[in-house]
């Protein structure tokens, strides 16, 4: 149903399914964007595993205030529902000049949950140029499951993106994407923070859900990306429709056919 709340539609929320981020460009004020530049600078204190979200962060800090703006809160919830708890939070800092990159990695043990995944909030509070070192991530690729830098060794992958952005960007991510810092060749440090927030209530239907059936959700949900592979890649649209099902609780939603054939199980009948 419609909601004054600021959530995702279906589209965007498909859009996360098939690409495993969205991004918010911009969206941070610069005062808070300053407050949190100084505070990274600093270091943070550390937030217990499991703390809820809603205690997390005290009033008047940095991220309170990112956290609280419509936009963030809007999309957090849309994709992990009310009440999420904090995994884990990180100040990533590219230095200046540093001279070498990060190795492309999934974050965390391997995680071969179907049905359920965390989010990533990853926040830019400057702008961030191609000469920063902005993180690289490779679309469509947070469904393959891999255990941490199984992929170290690839350097580089056809439809990799690298971050740039403005000032005041936030960007959600799949737990599952694979991801790395790049090199910092300007003579400035670069700040990024990062948050993992885990679920405590059933991923279905969390967000605005009035464009379910807008062919465009469908559309994004069979995106290709140029490094799948011909026969390995159809695996990835497979499995963003397992996910959408579990997400929409649709168990006929399908692309292609692919997940009704493979799934056909006639109930065996008696000839008596």
């Amino acid at each position: 149903m419609p909601t004054s709340k600021h959530l995702l539609t279906s589209v965007q929320v498909a859009r996360f399914v098939a690409q495993g981020f969205l991004r918010l460009d911009g969206v941070v004020p610069r005062e808070t964007n300053e407050r949190a530049i100084a505070a990274l600078a600093e270091g943070l204190p550390g937030v217990p595993y499991g703390t809820p979200l809603s205690e997390a962060f005290p009033p008047g800090t940095f991220g309170r205030e990112l956290l609280d703006l419509p936009v963030v809160a809007g999309a957090v919830e849309s994709l992990v529902g009310p009440g999420p708890t904090v995994d884990h939070h990180a100040v990533h800092v590219r230095e200046p000049h540093e001279g070498h990159a990060q190795d492309l990695h999934a974050d965390a043990i391997i995680d071969v949950r179907p049905d359920a995944f965390d989010i990533q909030l990853m926040y830019y509070p400057h702008e961030v140029t191609a000469e920063m070192g902005g993180t690289l991530s490779v679309p469509g690729s947070h469904l393959r499951r891999i255990n941490e830098t199984d992929i170290g060794r690839v350097q580089n992958l056809r439809g990799q993106t690298r971050l740039t952005c403005p000032a005041g960007t936030v960007v959600l991510v799949h737990h599952g994407i694979w991801h790395g810092g790049r090199r910092n060749d300007t003579a400035r440090r670069r700040y990024m923070y990062k948050l993992r927030l885990n679920p405590t209530v059933p991923q279905v239907r969390l967000w605005d859900t009035a464009d379910l059936h807008d062919p465009a959700v469908t559309a994004e949900l069979d995106t290709h990306f140029p490094w799948y592979e011909q026969a390995t890649g159809r695996l990835e649209i497979h499995n963003r429709a397992l996910l959408w099902r579990a997400l929409t609780v649709d168990p006929s939603f399908d692309i292609e056919y692919w997940v009704t054939r493979v799934s056909n199980r006639p109930a065996l009948r008696s000839h008596a």
